[in-house]
């Protein structure tokens, strides 16, 4: 499986992978639009964090052992066989916020408009996650799992 890896000795904290991911996660898919009429309903799901001059892009790590998933009471929170990632399935999610409560990154938060979880999803049906495809600075890469554990 690929996971993305944050590299903050390469990120200026431009923000563009949260620009990108609230574009690709809108409705409209289109920059403007995603700012201007739709930026209540919509959530990156990556935040940067920064301090002083260290900065780099928090998101799902789709954990091996993801303690999310254990700690799903509906089961929303679950693994998708064909990718290897985490996921949450919106319509299952009650909203009892278990899996932020127990996410060691806090990468899971939660969504905008409704009482859902909302976290990395790898863009689904995409060739390449867009926070990793637009980083001006490859701060975020994809790597496989035996690369990022090397």
């Amino acid at each position: 499986m690929k996971r993305i890896v944050a590299r903050e000795e390469y990120c200026v904290g431009c923000r563009l992978c949260e620009i990108h991911c609230l574009v690709q996660h809108s409705k409209s898919k289109k920059i403007i639009k995603a700012f201007r009429e739709e930026r209540d309903s919509v959530l990156p799901r990556l935040r940067v964090e920064e301090s002083g001059c260290v900065s780099f892009a928090l998101q799902c790590r789709h954990c091996e052992q993801a303690s999310c998933i254990e700690a799903c009471m509906t089961g929303a929170m679950h693994r998708a066989p064909e990718t290897g990632a985490v996921l949450c399935d919106t319509d299952r999610c009650v909203g009892c916020w278990m899996c932020i409560m127990v996410c060691p990154l806090g990468a899971i938060r939660r969504g905008p408009d409704s009482h859902v979880a909302s976290k990395c999803d790898l863009c689904i049906g995409e060739d390449y996650p867009v926070c990793v495809a637009n980083c001006p600075n490859e701060a975020i890469a994809l790597r496989e799992e035996d690369e990022v554990n090397a």
